[in-house]
């Protein structure tokens, strides 16, 4: 039985994606519908080898649709996914609306594919933050080895974490270094061309920014309460794919060896690790790529029990896109989606 799926944001950059994604991974669906606000009303957007019409989401009936794949922000999601929900169909939402909300499950499949039962309470499922996703898909296999006590991340975060209209920003500012044209700086704080800020999102009383306390949070909610994370979240002229130094620190001993074979046998991960130059991924690289990949693997001998590694992945996929697919995914394979029926 094929199901039928909606796109909420395809006229966006993960929307654009998500379609993709479904269209790629041959989704089991017997209809998909492309759905935006009202100014993209007839725009049209590619689905495999079919081209669809973009419906508006404000007229739209859900109520024989199974799967709602929500990318719109999240004052939209707000808005509208509880509303879709009630209607029976299941929200995988993107934004940050639902992330935290005890009654909603946030999921990464190859970290904690059992708690989506718990969807049934809202018919919601929230996907985690980009940066997020691809370090718990990193720190799920290393932490059943010998259990995380404490993690330090910087991140390397690409443009396209911040929409189109970041994009732009990036390709526009390029082109005026090397013009000797104005540098317009709209949708970031300071210039990123040929620049790094150290800031993405809001900044919170403490002195973190919204983004690593997304990472603190999220990291706790599906990996493991008693794990202590500290973030630095950067922006990088770079236009798709995150990058992370991650320093974890174990409970238990754990070689750059051991770590190694783990990772090479965990789902989503593949450790590109040669000790020689460009022995290593890069976010040019993984860019199109599904997997979070690993390199850099070594030990910190400044604290008892410690590793160093390098982690890259698309954000527009694993960090957004796929991990919705997957989700739904898990839902189809687990026969779930009857249930959702029964909880509206």
């Amino acid at each position: 039985m094929g199901y039928k799926v909606a796109v909420v944001g395809a006229t966006g950059n993960v929307g654009r994606e998500m379609l993709d994604i479904l269209a790629e991974r041959a989704f089991p669906a017997d209809e998909v519908v492309a759905l935006a606000s009202s100014r993209s009303l007839g725009q049209e957007v590619s689905f495999g080898d079919k081209i669809l019409k973009v419906k508006t989401l404000d007229t739209y009936d859900f109520s024989d649709t199974d799967i709602c794949l929500m990318s719109a922000g999240g004052e939209a999601s707000k808005e509208w996914s509880p509303r879709i929900g009630q209607q029976g169909c299941v929200v995988i939402d993107n934004s940050s609306a639902f992330r935290y909300d005890a009654d909603v499950p946030l999921i990464v499949p190859e970290v904690n594919a059992d708690a989506v039962v718990g969807f049934t309470k809202r018919n919601i499922i929230a996907n985690p933050n980009c940066s997020t996703a691809q370090l718990v898909v990193a720190l799920k296999p290393l932490h059943e080895a010998a259990t995380i006590k404490r993690v330090v991340v910087s991140t390397y975060q690409s443009v396209s974490g911040a929409g189109k209209d970041a994009m732009d920003e990036l390709f526009s500012q390029t082109r005026a270094v090397f013009t000797a044209g104005e540098v317009v700086t709209k949708k970031f704080t300071k210039r990123i061309a040929f620049n790094v800020i150290p800031h993405i999102d809001v900044f919170m009383e403490d002195g973190y920014t919204k983004e690593e306390w997304k990472m603190v949070a999220e990291t706790k909610k599906m990996l493991d309460p008693k794990i202590k994370l500290t973030a630095t979240a950067v922006r990088v002229p770079v236009f798709i794919g995150h990058a992370e130094a991650v320093n974890v620190e174990f409970e238990r001993p754990l070689s750059p060896e051991q770590a190694t074979e783990i990772l090479r046998s965990a789902p989503g991960v593949l450790v590109i690790d040669k000790r020689e130059n460009g022995g290593y991924m890069t976010p040019h690289e993984a860019a199109g790529e599904d997997a979070t990949y690993i390199s850099r693997i070594r030990e910190d001998a400044t604290v008892e029990n410690g590793l160093n590694f390098w982690c890259v992945s698309d954000n527009l996929r694993k960090g957004a896109a796929l991990n919705a697919v997957q989700i739904a995914e898990v839902l189809v394979n687990r026969k779930l989606l009857s249930k959702a029926k029964k909880a509206a």
